[in-house]
């Protein structure tokens, strides 16, 4: 069942629907439990954890996501495990969500959607309607990166570029869905499902056992929702017996969920957006942010703000590494390596970097970047 987070109501996963009657984000239950034996003879996709996905694997639409590698690195940061999953089919995390959300929306028999985006989830949402066979209009700001724009068009989509900001391009796509589906990852609790297995991949590549932290870029927070849901899992089937920290990092110029953090309250806070480099997760108004700080608090974790030239230096920290990443996923090592240095991780502690997007995609603006930072 499909249970809204406002009111409770509940309503069939048979129908069609991305929200309550009464305006709510809608959760999906589910649970999971592994055979360990059984899980090491699938097929390295996300769909290995069958039992705890809300669509069976035989209506999959799938382009072999999942099971990225899990990368131990000395560095500046001192030790840490960085999750490549910029290395995932179309360039980003979001292939997690996108295959779970999509192919539910193809089990609905739907045909035509909806999504917005700043880009990497758009393009994910393109790649995957196209396996599918559904039409999809996917609208971004005007500023994204060419080469996320590019994906989407190639991949056959109708690509809407709006002009303003990341919240117009929203507005743009609900205006626009009076007689089409609005397939929004923000909104689907199917997404989030998907995103869940990057919790079920972290155990089983630290041989069964549970990272003190991970650290997570947060825009509208899919990435802690999913850890949150996914850990969560592991420790009600026993499999796991205590959560990870999650710490989720915003860039400082828009950080409405670790202002609200800051300031002990259940909600984003107002903020005047300001230009950042990292763009996926220049989100002024998270509609999920309510569950995503509350989240926070279980694991006893916390919010992270970067400045720009802090993620600059991520950015570049990672590249010597042989990491080539976009200004979103920097925003993590960035995070890392102030949180060593002020004591709030220890040297021994086992610690998660997720790295959610390929640099390939964000060349262009990292040309712009390199040249004005000399």
């Amino acid at each position: 069942m499909l249970l809204c987070e406002h009111c409770a109501a509940s309503f069939s996963t048979e129908t069609p629907r991305w929200r309550c009657d009464c305006g709510g984000t809608l959760t999906l239950e589910s649970a999971a439990h592994f055979d360990i034996a059984a899980l090491r003879e699938r097929a390295p996709t996300l769909w290995r954890y069958a039992e705890a996905l809300p669509v069976p694997v035989a209506d999959a639409v799938s382009l072999g996501e999942g099971l990225t590698p899990l990368l131990p690195l000395a560095g500046s940061w001192g030790d840490a495990h960085f999750k490549l999953d910029f290395m995932m089919p179309t360039g980003s995390y979001k292939d997690r969500g996108s295959t779970m959300m999509i192919s539910q929306l193809k089990r609905w028999g739907l045909t035509e959607i909806i999504e917005d985006s700043s880009g990497n989830a758009g393009a994910s949402v393109a790649a995957y309607s196209a396996r599918a066979g559904i039409d999809a209009r996917i609208f971004i700001p005007a500023y994204t990166s060419a080469g996320k724009a590019m994906q989407i068009a190639l991949y056959g989509a109708a690509l809407n570029k709006v002009p303003g900001t990341r919240e117009d391009a929203t507005a743009a796509a609900l205006a626009a869905t009076q007689n089409t589906f609005y397939a929004s990852h923000n909104w689907s609790p199917y997404f989030i499902h998907g995103v869940k297995t990057l919790a079920f991949e972290l155990w089983e590549q630290l041989d069964f056992q549970v990272p003190d932290a991970v650290i997570v870029p947060a825009g509208n927070g899919s990435l802690v929702l999913g850890c949150h849901t996914g850990f969560s899992e592991l420790r009600n089937a026993g499999m796991i017996d205590r959560l990870p920290r999650i710490i989720a990092v915003q860039a400082a110029r828009c950080a409405p969920l670790a202002r609200a953090w800051q300031q002990w309250m259940n909600d984003p806070v107002p903020v005047n957006k300001e230009v950042s480099i990292a763009e996926g997760i220049a989100s002024a108004t998270p509609i999920r942010g309510r569950a995503v700080l509350a989240a926070i608090r279980e694991t006893n974790g916390l919010f992270v703000t970067v400045e720009e030239h802090e993620i600059l230096d991520g950015l570049k920290t990672a590249a010597a590494a042989g990491l080539y990443i976009e200004p979103t996923s920097a925003v993590a090592p960035a995070a890392l390596t102030k949180l060593r240095a002020q004591g709030d991780l220890g040297s021994g502690d086992t610690v998660v970097v997720e790295l959610t997007g390929s640099g390939l995609k964000a060349t262009d603006k990292l040309v712009e970047v390199c040249k004005s930072s000399g």
